[in-house]
């Protein structure tokens, strides 16, 4: 595990697309942590990296557990958090320095970082890209059935699959890793319920056709369940 807070993030050439970033909300003005801000996160990932490399290890095969966990540092970055991997496919999550401003407490910021760590441990990245392949080639098939064979109309029609395709199960895939984060805050010592606070107030996506998010109401009760069933 490395921790690193960097103003020049996107310097490590980030492979892939990120998944499910957690915004949007407000932006922030600091472009640095505060001292008592360094301190809580450093404890808090301190506490839970633990976990997570030990559930990702023990439910993997061959799958790179050794977590990079960095802060963003730029300046009006937005309040925002997700998972990528390096281009050696080591697993990264990353903050803002906006977000950590909007968590309020030890249990919120053990949540999002055991709802991030859980889309790599799951291997959500990896699903969300063969799903765009598959959609990509579906669409860009029937575009050539219906009979066209103009070189634009093939390519926005495989750009188009490609977005229907990685949106397809991305519902699934953030409730998956709401209900394996509130297992990881759990065993770290943490209250996953009140953790969970934070994704509950953003704004509710309710249930729209290819959102990228459950609705809340789906959200609390994966929660509910999970931190009943460990009690």
């Amino acid at each position: 595990m490395r921790i690193l807070f960097a103003a020049m993030f996107a310097a490590l050439s980030l492979a892939g697309c990120a998944m499910a970033p957690i915004g949007p909300m407000p932006t922030v003005g600091n472009s640095e942590p505060d001292f008592a801000r360094r301190a809580q996160f450093l404890r808090v990932v301190g506490n839970v990296e633990p976990v997570i490399e030990r559930i990702c290890r023990d439910t993997t095969v061959q799958r790179d557990c050794d977590f990079l966990i960095v802060v963003d540092t730029a300046a009006n970055m937005p309040a925002n958090a997700y998972q990528t991997v390096d281009q050696r496919g080591r697993p990264v999550i990353a903050f803002t320095t906006a977000l950590l401003n909007d968590i309020q407490n030890d249990d919120e910021l053990a949540f999002v970082l055991g709802h991030e760590a859980s889309h790599h441990i799951a291997g959500h990245l990896e699903q969300t890209q063969r799903n765009a392949q598959i959609g990509a080639e579906i669409f860009s098939g029937l575009a050539g059935i219906a009979g066209s064979g103009v070189p634009q109309d093939l390519a926005l029609a495989r750009e188009l699959g490609a977005a229907v395709g990685a949106r397809a199960y991305s519902k699934d895939y953030e409730l998956e890793a709401d209900r394996m984060a509130a297992r990881i805050t759990t065993i770290a010592g943490y209250d996953a319920w009140k953790g969970a606070q934070f994704f509950f107030r953003i704004p509710d996506p309710g249930d729209r056709f290819l959102g990228s998010h459950p609705a809340n109401a789906d959200r609390i009760r994966a929660v509910q369940n999970v931190v009943a069933s460990l009690k």
